[in-house]
């Protein structure tokens, strides 16, 4: 591998913003560190991503949403926030804090609802919308996966 095909590596993992790429060529090892990527963003709703991502066609070619989603948003009034990404579901900023909010409560747009650990980086999750939390998910200390419900918020 040569300076110039490194250099190109480099670009590349920068470029597609990959974490860590590792290469073992003919007995050289090439290890190349991504910077992080930038924080999170709130998603609305995965079933909105899953709806921009891969719309099934109705009969008129109208996209419709799959039948488990159709279900979820049925709930009236209940609007549920998902994880942006993979890591560990913290409900307060460390074990001695109360948690950031319990069922009952009342968030506005932009409170910071929980953390979620990814790689040694503290991800604050917001609300992006108002209204009252009427259920919490997932357990403290519990890892999550991407799309995966947080909470559930009544509008």
């Amino acid at each position: 591998m040569n300076f110039k095909e490194i250099l190109e590596l480099i670009d590349k993992v920068a470029e597609l913003g990959i974490g860590e790429l590792e290469i073992e060529q003919a007995g050289t090892r090439l290890r190349i560190q991504g910077k992080p990527s930038p924080p999170p963003q709130v998603i609305h709703s995965f079933s909105d991503v899953q709806r921009a991502m891969n719309p099934i066609a109705a009969p008129h070619g109208a996209p419709q949403l799959p039948p488990k989603a159709e279900e979820e948003e049925s709930e009236a009034g209940l609007h549920v926030i998902n994880s942006p990404i993979v890591g560990t579901f913290y409900r307060s900023p460390n074990p001695e804090s109360d948690p950031f909010v319990t069922v009952g409560d009342h968030v506005s747009k932009g409170k910071v609802l929980c953390i979620i650990e990814a790689m040694k980086l503290m991800n604050e999750i917001e609300s992006d919308i108002d209204g009252e939390i009427v259920k919490i998910f997932p357990q403290n200390g519990q890892p999550v996966e991407y799309g995966e419900q947080l909470f559930a918020v009544r509008v």
